[in-house]
């Protein structure tokens, strides 16, 4: 089976054009490793825009081809990505894939495999649509847009994966079919062995973009009466734009405290040395469909309490394998850390059981084979 992925090259993102490598988001890189593994059953074809040139190896795995096409910037969503639906066709035209898989609904991907000509199929990573509702994004504003570019879409695909229950809820009055798969996870990450140092307090660690949607100042507070009463250290990595009112706000609250830190942003593998030392992972957002770092610290053995909101409930069974708490209450969130900060058997019992669930489910292959069964549902009902 000959199989187009349509996702996104990060070096145009962050405008790193001269690094000698694609990057691409966790999850779809993830799922790639997994279509390693199955070389006899796919041949798989990265196609993707940039606005600058970049490096272009001709391969990125044994069976997995690269292509990158260079649009201009008046091709890009401000012109609803006519110039990234033109040069994905030109491609896919001497491609000639069995299907179409365009990763996300943020960027060109969605679009452009809707207009390819081929099978196609559309995954969502974040609900374009519910963000934009969430942070009150004003005409024409990126969120809008997209959240548009989103609605138009997904009824013009064969079919919408969704990585949790909560997205298949979202989408299920707009798409012809729906298959819940979740996010596959770096396997790396199940290497990961927690090392926690009995000489340091233990570090509650919180990982997300500050703003308001991943709830941080809310989470400090809250942890105030328990930094009273225990020794610990709460470590927040995520990107915090300093102009942004909400992030000065978290900037006051964590000066003022000697037990927060802020790190900013880390990569994957600076990820996997915070979660070796961390007594739990805390994700208290008010909205979140499938968020990685809950796969990865699942993966990695690590104690995780979140908030029961959106898609987290497909990955968390309460008192099983994790904890939940209420976002919007504090005492439910200072409850949640404190069973963990002091029931360390309870919170090692329940990683362990999270990190059996995870290899069952979210581990690359796993997740790869998921994918080519759904490939194969589409084309059967295009013969």
């Amino acid at each position: 089976m000959k199989i187009a992925i349509l996702v996104p090259d990060n070096r145009d993102e962050f405008r790193r054009y001269a690094d000698p490598a694609p990057h691409f988001g966790t999850a779809p890189t993830a799922l790639l490793d997994g279509f390693r593994q199955f070389p006899r059953e796919c041949e798989i074809h990265v196609v993707n825009c940039v606005q600058r040139p970049v490096a272009v190896p001709e391969k990125i795995g044994p069976n997995i081809f690269y292509h990158t096409e260079i649009v201009p910037k008046w091709g890009w969503l401000r012109g609803g990505y006519l110039g990234c639906i033109r040069s994905v066709r030109r491609q896919l035209q001497k491609i000639r894939p069995d299907i179409v898989h365009g990763q996300g609904t943020e960027r060109f991907c969605a679009i452009s495999a809707v207009f390819s000509g081929f099978p196609n199929v559309i995954t969502i990573h974040g609900n374009m649509r519910l963000i934009a509702q969430l942070n009150g994004s004003g005409p024409f504003s990126y969120e809008w847009l997209a959240a548009r570019l989103e609605s138009f879409a997904l009824p013009r695909s064969n079919g919408v994966v969704c990585i949790t229950n909560y997205t298949r809820e979202a989408v299920a009055d707009l798409a012809k079919k729906t298959w819940v798969v979740p996010n596959a996870v770096d396997a790396g990450f199940f290497d990961v062995q927690p090392e926690p140092n009995p000489e340091q307090p233990p570090v509650v660690l919180c990982v997300g973009a500050v703003c308001a949607r991943k709830n941080q100042n809310a989470f400090i507070r809250a942890l105030d009466p328990l930094a009273a009463k225990y020794k610990f250290q709460a470590v927040f990595l995520g990107g915090a734009p300093k102009k942004n009112p909400y992030c000065r706000e978290f900037f006051e609250l964590v000066a003022a405290r000697a037990w927060c830190r802020h790190l900013d942003f880390v990569g994957r593998e600076e990820l996997k040395s915070h979660l070796r030392k961390a007594a739990l992972l805390a994700l208290p957002s008010l909205e979140d469909n499938c968020p990685m770092v809950v796969l990865e610290a699942m993966a990695a053995g690590v104690p995780v309490v979140a908030a029961k909101v959106g898609g987290v409930p497909d990955l968390i069974e309460d008192g099983k394998n994790g904890l939940f708490c209420d976002p919007q209450n504090a005492a439910s969130m200072k409850a949640a850390v404190e069973k963990f900060l002091t029931r360390p058997e309870f919170a090692r019992a329940l990683a362990a059981e999270a990190k059996t669930r995870a290899r069952s489910r979210f581990d690359p292959p796993v997740v790869a084979r998921r994918h080519l069964e759904i490939y194969r549902e589409v084309l059967s009902a295009h013969l």
